[in-house]
Parts: structure tokens; sequence; C-alpha cells
């Protein structure tokens, strides 16, 4: 008799007493660890779906975990037979990039670390003695999928890229839920999961420490300042500020950007290369929508322009470079991967794409591989599928008879009445940002001249598709592109050059928050927003 474990999608036959960990490694499936399965470092994480009963007590190296999470390293299976079913934290493929458009973008290249006859400096501070290859690191740690580039930064080309589900997840799938785990949990468990797993993946682009002088971060307000090590309590209570924007109102610092040692996170770089952070913009509107701002150049834009970053927390910046309006909407993690019980973030095994015909369903997976669920623009594809084909009211009503759609019965993957009802109401969040935001602009959707849509899945997302859901306004396609995840873009081009750092501190003084809580209209907006119909006219 023995217990059966499908990990990944991976099937192997396990003997009691055996760890998860053990299972794991002798069908060679990937779980990260820092120290040797000892249940110190917290990084092998895994999500169980099924099977928790057959597994031992959670260990005092758990107990900081809670619903379905476990160490692997901790986690025995305690019984003669039956079934577990459980997934690592997903990861992206290492990217090795072309020479990138990033710097083509730029004025000029212009990065905060030069070299001059073999010496390398930080604001023309020397910080080491070095004759190889000059790089850095951009990131967007997103509340879902953190992103990591590798970047020449004397060519000014990206070398390499990887992603990564956020690890923190087993605090919560939202920035609330994260920063009551961050308050009611000592020891900084959130920030030292991050660091491992960032530790992992700077490792993973097999270059010298050495070679590595500085990482830019992006990110929305909670995720940045937990990255630093920052209380964040006061996120999460109003008027939602970091105490880096508090400081800055009451004059104790002249920006919201932040600058640490890397040696202090411990990151695997060189020992005098710094971390730097984008500033903020105005509450949960943080680094990240600030590096949007730079990827669309909105420093030098006189039209007026939109964008929608669409995430857990949505961001929306509505104007031009004279006059910028800016807006979070909560929006929840229903499009990147959780709440829904089909849903993952945009990685390998994800279902990007879909659609409905007289012979069925068909559907492209990312990788090629067996769908291990679906991702946001798959997600969007089929809402918008359901709707045409009638299988769906504008209610979110599955047609008579029907209890769920099932996309892949072979691996279990179905949308219900109430994963439509998560995705609605974060589609509800975003439109009514929309709508107020342009209202305080004193603008109609067809005064837009140009409406940016940025985000993890931007850069697969079908136009059409999110038009017929009302998930994006219903305008010309001439006036909608599709920027992908102009956060990364954004730190790319901050890494590359402190003009346009500058730059980018002279817009946000500039910037008005539109704090959506306070506005009468609010539930009225999200409320329509909530019914799959088109916002606004062609």
């Amino acid at each position: 008799m023995t217990i059966e474990l499908n990990i990944d999608d991976n099937l192997t036959d396990v003997a009691e007493g055996a760890s998860i960990f053990e299972a794991a490694e002798n069908i060679e499936v990937y779980i990260p660890t820092s120290c040797l399965k000892n249940g110190k470092c917290r990084e092998c994480l895994v999500e169980v779906s099924s099977g928790m009963e057959f597994l031992s007590p959670r260990t005092p190296e758990e107990a900081h975990l809670s619903d379905n999470f476990r160490l692997a390293c901790r986690a025995r299976f305690q019984q003669p037979e039956g079934h577990v079913r459980c997934r690592t934290l997903r990861r992206g493929t290492l990217q090795i990039e072309k020479a990138g458009e990033t710097v083509a973008r730029l004025a000029a290249l212009n990065p905060a670390v030069t070299r001059q006859n073999g010496s390398v400096f930080i604001d023309e501070q020397l910080a080491d003695e070095w004759d190889g290859p000059v790089f850095g690191i951009a990131m967007d740690a997103g509340t879902t999928t953190v992103v990591m580039r590798l970047v020449d930064l004397e060519q000014g080309h990206v070398v390499a890229s990887q992603s990564f589900e956020n690890p923190q997840r087993f605090g919560g799938s939202d920035v609330m839920a994260r920063i009551r785990y961050d308050t009611d949990h000592h020891g900084k468990l959130l920030q030292r999961t991050l660091l491992g797993y960032m530790n992992h993946a700077i490792e993973g682009f097999q270059v010298d420490a050495r070679s590595i002088f500085e990482v830019v971060v992006a990110g929305n307000s909670t995720m940045r300042d937990i990255l630093f090590g920052l209380d964040v309590e006061a996120i999460g209570q109003r008027p939602y500020r970091s105490i880096v924007e508090n400081e800055f109102r009451a004059g104790k610092r002249d920006t919201t950007s932040l600058t640490c040692d890397a040696r202090r996170l411990r990151l695997p770089v060189n020992p005098a290369a710094r971390v730097w952070s984008l500033p903020l913009i105005s509450g949960h509107i943080g680094a990240d929508a600030a590096a949007c701002l730079l990827a669309i150049g909105m420093q030098r834009e006189t039209k007026n322009v939109a964008l929608m970053d669409i995430g857990t927390n949505t961001e929306l910046l509505v104007g031009n470079k004279d006059r910028l309006f800016a807006a979070s909407c909560p929006a929840g993690p229903a499009f990147e991967g959780g709440l829904v019980s089909c849903a993952m973030p945009g990685l390998e095994g994800a279902i990007e794409s879909l659609q409905l015909d007289g012979e069925g369903i068909s559907y492209r997976v990312i990788g090629n591989l067996s769908p291990q669920g679906i991702c946001g623009s798959g997600l969007v594809d089929l809402l918008s599928e359901l709707l045409r084909t009638g299988q769906m009211n504008h209610l979110g009503r599955l047609a008579e008879g029907l209890s769920e759609f099932v996309v892949d019965s072979p691996h279990r993957l179905a949308l219900s009445e109430p994963d439509i009802s998560e995705l609605a109401q974060a589609k509800g969040a975003n439109v009514a940002g929309i709508q107020i935001v342009l209202e305080k602009a004193g603008l109609k959707f067809n005064q837009i001249d140009k409406f940016y849509l940025a985000g993890g899945f931007a850069s697969y997302l079908n136009v059409d598709s999110a038009k017929r859901i009302g998930l994006i306004p219903n305008l010309p396609d001439d006036k909608i592109q599709t920027v992908g995840n102009a956060a990364i873009e954004g730190a790319t081009l901050a890494l590359l050059s402190v003009s346009v750092r500058r730059e980018l501190q002279e817009l946000i003084s500039r910037t008005e928050h539109v704090e959506l809580e306070t506005q009468a209209s609010f539930f009225d907006h999200f409320v329509d927003g909530c019914q799959f119909v088109p916002v606004g006219n062609p």
C-alpha cells in the first residue's frame, strides 16, 4: 500500500514517513530551498489542494502558515495509502533576451553606475575595482508575480529576464491581507521569504555576483515597503499612506523613493551594490504606477491619455505632462490567479487564450504544456466567449442547466457562477475607477486620445474580448495600445538613466491623487461595472 502524490501534475507513489520534498526530488520536481531541508529558510512552500488529512500535522516551523500551505520539507505522509495533490509556487522560464529597445527610448544612456579606467562608481562614488561586465537588475515586485531583468548598464541591453509567483501568497492574496499578516506576525516573514526567492532568481542569471551593482525596484506601496523591511501597518489604515509618504509630507525627506545597501538585504550581488526604488505617487498608488508613467513617456505627453495597469491593485492614470490624475482600484486577485477556482498567474501551464466554436473549445497553453489553470487573458476570453455564444448573460448567470462551464475535464478546470462573480467584482472596481477619474479630469471617453493597457497579461489580452465584457472602454482599436508589463519597462528605464529619475520626480509632484473610496458615485459605478456589457461609446 502506498500514497499517491500529484505534484505539479507529476505522479509518484510515496512510502509512509517520506516528506513531500523527498518525493518531489525523486521525480525531479524543483522546490526552492536554502537550508537543505531543515525547515529554517521557509522557502519550500507548496499549496495542498487535496489530501491534507494524509499529511502530518504542522510543525513549529510551519506555525506562520495558514490555509492549504505547507513546507515541503516538514510535511510528511502519515497514512499507508491515500492521494495528495499539491503544487509548488510557479516559476517562469529564464528568457535570454535580444538587444532590447529600451535604450533606444532614452535621450542618452545615463545610469547611476558608471566605469572609468577599471573603477566602477555609483553616483560618482567609488564602488569597486572591476574589469568585467557591469550589470544591474530591474524588478517589478507584483502582488501576484515578480519579474526581474538583468541589464547590461554599459550597452543598455536587457540580457535576460525571469519571473516567479510571489511566495508571499501564504500571507494572503491581496495587499490588505499581506498588511494584516505582516503586522500580526513577527520576524518579517514576508520579506524574508521574498528575498529568498529573489536570491534564487539572481543566481539563476548565472553571472558573477560581483558584476551586479544596482537593483531598481518597482512595486505597489505595500510590496515595495515590505521588501525594504518597513512597517506597512499605516498603508492599511486611512488615509492609507506609507510611513515614507508620511515622512515626505512632514518635510522629513525630499522624496518617497528608497535606497539601501544590497548587503543589508543579503542579496547575491556586488558587496557595494545599491538597491533603489522608484518613488510612490500617493497611498496605494505606488512605485509600479510611477514606473508605468516612464514606460509610456507621460513626462513628455501633451495629449489626453489614460493608462490602466490591471492587477490585484489596479492603477489608473489619466491626463498629460501638465496635469495628471491617479487612482488605485481595489480589484483583488481574480484576474491574477486568486479567488477563482481554475485561475493561476500567467506562467507556464496557464491557458492564455481560448475560443468556443461548433466543435467545442480550443485553447493555447503557455509553454505548450498540459493545462494547470487559466490566467487572466484566458479568463477574459472565456467570459467573452460565454457571453458571445449565449452560455452566460450580462449578469454573469450561466445558461439554464449549467452549474459550471467545463474547460478541460481531465485537468478539472471549470468556471462556476461564484468564480464569475469574483471576476465581475474585480471588473466592477476597475470600471468604477476609470469612470470617476475621467470625471475628475473633466474628460469623456471620446476625448481620450490614447488608452494604454498595461499589466501582467496585457501583452496577451484579446482587446475585442476585453471590450465585449466591459473590462476596458469600448474605444476604437486605433486608440487602444497594449504595453505589457509597463512597470518592469519603467524600472528598466530608471535603471539606465538618472535623468529619467529626476523627470519622474517632477511629474509626480504635479499628480493629483483621487481617493475612490471617498467618492459618492463609486458604488453606483461599481454596480454598473459588475455587468458584462460594453463601457463607453466607440
